[in-house]
């Protein structure tokens, strides 16, 4: 069995006097999809940021592959861009799609940047919308041109936070296919926070649930909606409201 790629241990994270965070144990391993559900200010946006050494734990570590990032938040770059995040709402610049899928890769001077513009577009279906303004784009037009400006720059782990929150059928379906295909096709590893357990049960190999910033149970998908150890992650499979 391959190494965790991340290992989270006795993690907190407060603001001010508000602990919104606290993972005792956390294994990610590489390859895989890993689904976070939870209910609407459950901490699970602020466990990617973590993970995209985007903020510091305020206690405890995170390991990126066998080497130890703490509260002093010393990350170097060349470990912050093998991560990569999807937000819910994403900020597209005001220029066309395609200087927007472009904007990651000219920051990094990375190769080929047309010739992996055009495939990151084709690959969510907008190649033909390259010169079109991100304006004008629909609210899942905009967060697929957001999912192609993260695979671009095909890093080692993408973080996807409610990326088909408020969209469509036909986009959510969109989506959970270029997840799938990334997965399966590249091997990267995909963290996905969501509250919907239908999406979750669709996509992952394992699923966690986040509780008031408490990390319940990790499970492997099947044990997880048919057989969970603890019975908050019972009722919240079920569909019952837990706050």
């Amino acid at each position: 069995m391959n190494e965790p790629i991340y290992r989270l241990r006795n993690v907190t994270k407060t603001y001010g006097p508000r602990e919104v965070l606290r993972i005792a144990h956390l294994d990610v391993c590489p390859g895989e999809i890993l689904a976070i559900v939870g209910p609407s200010g459950s901490g699970k946006s602020t466990c990617l940021r973590l993970l995209n050494f985007l903020e510091p734990p305020t206690t405890g570590t995170i390991c990126f592959e066998g080497c130890d990032y703490g509260p002093d938040g010393s990350v170097p770059l060349e470990v912050r861009r093998r991560v990569t995040t999807v937000f819910q709402r994403p900020l597209l610049l005001k220029r066309s799609v395609q200087a927007n899928v472009a904007y990651g890769l000219r920051l990094r001077r990375e190769p080929n940047e047309q010739a992996r513009v055009n495939a990151a577009l084709r690959r969510v279906g907008l190649l033909g919308q390259a010169r079109q303004k991100a304006a004008t784009l629909s609210g899942g037009e905009a967060q697929r041109v957001a999912l192609a400006r993260a695979t671009a720059l095909d890093t080692d782990v993408l973080l996807l936070d409610e990326p088909t929150a408020n969209l469509d059928p036909y986009n959510v379906g969109v989506i959970e296919g270029i997840v799938r295909e990334l997965n399966q096709e590249r091997a990267t590893t995909i963290v996905l926070v969501t509250h919907n357990v239908f999406q979750a049960r669709r996509l992952a190999h394992r699923v966690g649930l986040l509780l008031d910033g408490e990390l319940v149970e990790v499970a492997d998908a099947e044990a997880f909606f048919e057989a969970p150890d603890d019975p908050r992650t019972s009722a919240f499979a079920r569909g019952e409201m837990i706050y």
